[in-house]
């Protein structure tokens, strides 16, 4: 499950701060894709009673993280049988329009909703093609939509066209824009789509879909594409989609959520429920396991990896034992380890953006040698799984029935 379950330019907005590098973020897991954010400047020492909040608002049920662009703001929510789309000014927290459609809330052992993040697509603003975005719902509904308008370009209903079958806990998978492909982990090694279009590109088997989303790499001097599946991590070609290699995972309840992450040639993989993590050498076209060990086992929200060092969460949502840690990524080695529960995280200037299961927001340096929070606030009650997001000196997060807040960490 992934609950919260991200190569193009940064964006400097009208809204950025003096002596600081503003940036948007326009997809999962950010613009570099590997949770990590080019922004600098932005303030971490917080007054005790934690940054000023500049707006609120309610979404509805669900886990979608964020996306920010050119001023809007991009999230997913249910309520009353109905997913809806949201675009927000990115100043105000003013509705700009929404987009909504029939859909069942799918409640399995948590609150349900959608799980999948918006992606903006930058690559199509142009004076005849404006720019969109697109989405990904539980139940496989992929839509394309008028990123300024919120009208429908294109849509396509992946488990109809493709006669997919839908994982335990829906498609999680966030969109991938990749040239004129847009990708989702739908299938044994994902599918491709025409951006533009929404006809099928390449496919794979109908059935093994995991609930990370595509992760894009250079394999042998050509683009490829990474998957967490049912039962196993894949590579598969961009251009035509031939599956390049496949490492047996299988997790309790065929759950490998968080993305792989990739360093030159290696790929490191991590799956909960006592599982582990595994880094790949992939350099020679099939993987071998560099090491493997249960010191780091991402239930769904992905680690970020620094200087040569993971952080993220290791172990169960619920679990008093869960802790935000930080391992060496050559050895696997654990450096440090705090226990916080289950949560997201991103990062930002050598510092982590922690948001806690309970709604705790840190700010904790970004170092092998010691746990340290710069920062601590209450700023969310509730649950909250989905990864908190940075841009332009504002912080978002939301929690699982759908309160979305807007923090200001800009300094001024």
């Amino acid at each position: 499950m992934r609950f919260a379950f991200a190569l193009a330019a940064i964006a400097l907005t009208a809204g950025s701060f003096s002596a600081a590098t503003a940036a948007d973020w326009y997809r999962w897991r950010g613009p570099d894709l590997n949770g990590i954010s080019q922004e600098r400047g932005w303030s971490s020492q917080w007054p005790a009673g934690g940054p000023k909040q500049v707006w609120k608002a309610t979404v509805g049920i669900g886990f979608s993280s964020v996306t920010v662009s050119k001023g809007h703001v991009y999230t997913l929510g249910h309520a009353n049988n109905m997913d809806t789309v949201f675009c927000f000014d990115e100043r105000t927290g003013a509705p700009v329009w929404k987009f909504s459609y029939a859909t069942k809330l799918d409640p399995k052992y948590y609150e349900g909703g959608p799980s999948a993040t918006p992606t903006v697509d930058l690559a199509t603003g142009n004076e005849t093609d404006g720019e969109r975005v697109y989405t990904f719902s539980k139940r496989g509904l992929l839509l394309c939509l008028d990123a300024a308008k919120g009208g429908v370009i294109w849509s396509n209903n992946v488990m109809e066209s493709l006669k997919a079958e839908m994982p335990n806990w829906g498609f999680a998978s966030s969109v991938l824009i990749e040239g004129d492909l847009c990708l989702v982990n739908a299938g044994s090694a994902g599918t491709a789509f025409d951006k533009k279009t929404g006809k099928i590109v390449w496919r794979s088997r109908t059935d093994g879909a995991g609930y990370s989303t595509p992760v894009p790499f250079d394999a042998g001097g050509e683009r490829a594409v990474a998957l967490c599946l049912k039962q196993d991590v894949a590579a598969a070609r961009m251009k035509d989609g031939q599956e390049l290699w496949r490492y047996p995972w299988k997790t309790d309840w065929n759950v490998n959520a968080a993305d792989p992450i990739i360093s030159g040639g290696r790929i490191f993989v991590s799956s909960g429920y006592d599982h582990g993590g595994v880094l790949l050498e992939v350099s020679g076209g099939q993987p071998k396991a560099v090491w493997e060990n249960k010191n780091m086992r991402n239930m769904f929200n992905s680690c970020v990896l620094l200087n040569g060092f993971l952080y993220g969460f290791d172990g169960d949502a619920g679990k008093a034992t869960t802790t935000l840690k930080c391992l060496e990524l050559t050895s696997g080695e654990v450096k440090w380890a705090e226990k916080t529960g289950v949560g997201g995280l991103m990062a930002a200037d050598g510092k982590l953006i922690v948001l806690t299961e309970k709604g705790e927001l840190m700010v904790v340096e970004a170092t092998p040698e010691k746990f340290k929070a710069l920062s601590r606030a209450q700023v969310l009650g509730g649950k909250c799984w989905t990864t908190p997001v940075l841009a332009n000196g504002r912080i978002f997060c939301r929690n699982a029935k759908g309160d979305l807040v807007c923090l200001d960490v800009s300094g001024k």
